[in-house]
């Protein structure tokens, strides 16, 4: 059964679509049948997908804890409603140094926004 995430627009970023490791059968010198298995990465597959969906992820969950932070409602939801569609609309980037880019965008922002809270707080 496949995994149901609570995000329904990362539905597209899982089940991955490539395997990160591919395994092979292979018939190892001296072995008496093909039972010998042998692991091997796959050339064309590194674990640069997943540690960026791992960086969005984690900012997003930081965004939305800041965001918990404002004191009044209305400005809460209006910045809860912003997260959510800034993330939904840019959730098929597939260029690397796009996501790059969006996620240190998204480090600032959420920086401005801790600012800002310590200040109202003082």
């Amino acid at each position: 059964m496949p995994v149901q995430l609570w995000c329904p627009w990362l539905r597209n970023l899982w089940p991955p679509t490539a395997p990160a490791r591919a395994w092979h059968r292979a018939q190892l010198p001296g072995s008496s049948g093909p039972s010998a298995a042998t692991f091997s990465r796959s050339p064309a597959m590194t674990s640069l997908p997943f540690l960026r969906r791992q960086q969005v992820l984690q900012l997003y969950r930081r965004i939305l804890r800041a965001i918990r932070e404002v004191p009044a409602e209305a400005d809460r939801r209006y910045l809860r409603d912003w997260a959510r569609e800034e993330f939904r609309r840019n959730k098929d980037a597939t260029e690397e140094d796009a996501i790059r880019m969006m996620i240190t965008q998204g480090n600032m922002q959420l920086q401005e926004l801790q600012r800002a809270l310590k200040l109202a707080k003082s």
